[in-house]
């Protein structure tokens, strides 16, 4: 009869959304901005544009539809990536 193995703990692997990098490293990217008459959006990506990273519009950022297009929801929009960019 053959013995019997014990139960093997298995490592769980660490997962992490952003780009893999060492402490103190910078990494690049790229921020598109659209402008239209109704929203502003700003997608920020990898250099070669495949891989998103932080995708926000100016209605994700406000409540009121009217305000969608406005500076207010633009700036608004820039700062919230520019915090997620950080993370």
């Amino acid at each position: 009869m053959a013995a019997r193995k014990g139960k093997q703990k298995e490592e769980q692997a660490v997962v992490t959304l952003g780009p893999q990098v060492r402490e103190g490293e910078n990494v690049f990217g790229v921020a598109h901005i659209f402008a239209s008459f109704n929203d502003t959006f700003v997608h920020v990506t990898d250099l070669s544009g495949r891989e998103t990273i932080v995708k926000i519009t100016g209605g994700m950022r406000v409540k009121a539809d009217r305000d969608e297009a406005s500076p207010y929801a633009a700036m608004l929009a820039a700062q919230d990536v520019a915090e997620r960019c950080k993370q």
